[in-house]
């Protein structure tokens, strides 16, 4: 069953990544993007670690066996 998340509070939310790559685990939302409407479609992921930065689907987030809400 997929973890149910409110989009607009994802802003600064901490996930952490259930398959970790390159030692990057514990990442944090740092921007919500959003369509003309004004509706989050997705999100911008910072790892804690290397400051990568990834874009994604905030519905992604959802999939337990891709990540974990907060700091495990």
């Amino acid at each position: 069953m997929p973890t149910q998340i409110n989009p607009e509070k994802l802003l600064l939310s901490k996930w952490t990544a259930a398959v970790p790559q390159n030692k990057e685990k514990h990442f944090l939302v740092t921007q919500l993007l959003r369509d003309e409407l004004e509706v989050v479609t997705g999100c911008v992921l910072e790892a804690v670690l290397t400051q990568r930065v990834q874009t994604l689907d905030w519905r992604v987030l959802q999939d337990e066996t891709c990540w974990r809400q907060g700091w495990l």
